[in-house]
């Protein structure tokens, strides 16, 4: 199947040669990287304004999928990183569906952190399109739902199109936007995982049909305090699982919400269930506690993979605080996984990945580069976002990817 891949001229870049492209096509899905207000030197436009961040972000959004073929209206999903507060999470909704207007109806997941990864921004914007699916199709539900997390009408709670489904973050937060058990990190756990069970059923689908999580959390330095709720959340599947990637936060824009998930599942368009294979390579590394999900999976052209980070069987950190060093393993267990699916690194077409640092451009370049010289020309669309911290100490970095083949 022709895969093309998008890199507008004149599009922002990095202040650095990289393999990565903005945005990737294969077949009907379209996949963006994170869209930033950057120029084409790689200088922040608009420091710290948040307004025309997102305008320009989005803008660049547009280009890039028009650029593959495709247009706004084809978006399923959008992932926002943004520095801000409540509000600023509101008027981010409210800023993008002024842009979408009513045609799109994408799920909308938004991840609040403390900077992002050059200094002065305030968002970042990815994507996910399926390219001549329109809201409104017959093979394109959209469902806005009433008992779930407060969210903008142009946007979605679950969105099923084709094969696919989507949901937007799932959380404790109302529809009138206050937080039930507030600070409760176990108690939310459970009623988040309750109300995802429940997302999934409007489009008949059950937790066997989730191919990936996302996880973000308050950060807590208590290993029990992290068993408690992965557990919970664990007894909402079945072994074998999805691929998962959980991420610790500071805070969220919400005073009192401890948790938030997103999943992408797969469904056939007219409800069959969908044969998926797992992957778990010999020597591949474990968490502390026993848990249902697999490395990665394949569902018909689709490989999903959870974030793959430098430890051991016993969770033991490999190469502890350095960078370059963790790196080059969790890039090589992304290899050990694609193999078992018959793939390589020239099949990914997304990358998303979390490191240890702050808002600077060293601190980005440092594991940047080794994961774009990873690929050849022409490279996976990639997100890269900073974090105070992720789940073991002295652990740096974090790659969740996703790939796709033919056949």
């Amino acid at each position: 199947m022709t895969r093309t891949y998008s890199f507008p001229e004149g599009h922002w870049n990095w202040p650095v040669q990289l393999t990565h492209k903005h945005g990737v096509r294969h077949g009907e899905m379209i996949y963006t990287g994170g869209q930033v207000d950057l120029d084409h030197k790689g200088r922040v436009q608009n420091p710290d304004e948040l307004e025309p961040q997102v305008h320009n972000s989005m803008d660049y959004l547009r280009i890039v999928l028009e650029d593959l073929g495709s247009s706004l209206e084809d978006l399923v999903k959008l992932v926002v990183f943004y520095v801000g507060d409540a509000l600023d999470e509101w008027r981010i909704q409210e800023m993008i569906a002024e842009i979408l207007g009513d045609n799109a109806r994408p799920v909308l997941n938004l991840v609040p952190m403390q900077e992002l990864c050059y200094p002065h921004m305030r968002c970042e914007i990815e994507g996910v399109a399926m390219a001549g699916v329109k809201s409104g199709s017959s093979s394109r539900r959209c469902h806005h739902l009433e008992d779930m997390p407060k969210l903008h009408s142009a946007f979605s709670h679950v969105v099923h199109c084709g094969d696919m489904i989507f949901t937007s973050d799932i959380s404790t937060l109302q529809a009138d936007g206050s937080v039930e058990q507030a600070g409760d990190l176990v108690g939310q756990t459970q009623t988040m995982m309750e109300r995802l069970m429940k997302c999934l059923a409007v489009v008949g689908a059950e937790s066997d049909d989730v191919c990936q999580l996302n996880l973000f959390y308050v950060d807590s330095t208590s290993a029990e305090d992290w068993e408690a709720p992965a557990l919970i959340r664990a007894g909402f599947f079945t072994e074998p699982g999805p691929a998962a990637t959980g991420v610790p936060v500071m805070k969220f824009a919400q005073d009192g919400l401890c948790t938030k998930i997103f999943v992408t599942a797969m469904r056939g368009e007219d409800g069959e269930k969908l044969e998926k294979s797992y992957s778990w390579p010999d020597g591949h590394w474990d968490w502390t506690v026993h848990l249902p999900y697999k490395h990665g999976n394949k569902c018909g052209r689709m490989i999903h993979m959870g974030g793959q980070v430098s430890i051991d069987q016993n969770a033991n950190v490999i190469d502890p605080n350095d960078m370059v060093a963790q790196t080059k393993t969790a890039m090589n267990y992304i290899k050990d996984v694609l193999a078992e699916f018959g793939a390589t690194l020239d099949d990914v077409i997304k990358v998303r990945t979390f490191y240890q640092g702050e808002a600077s451009a060293e601190a980005l370049h440092e594991n940047l580069l080794i994961r774009s010289n990873s690929y050849t020309e022409q490279g996976p669309a990639t997100t890269g976002i900073p974090v105070p911290c992720l789940v073991y100490p002295s652990m740096v970095i974090e790659i969740e990817i996703i790939a796709m083949v033919d056949g």
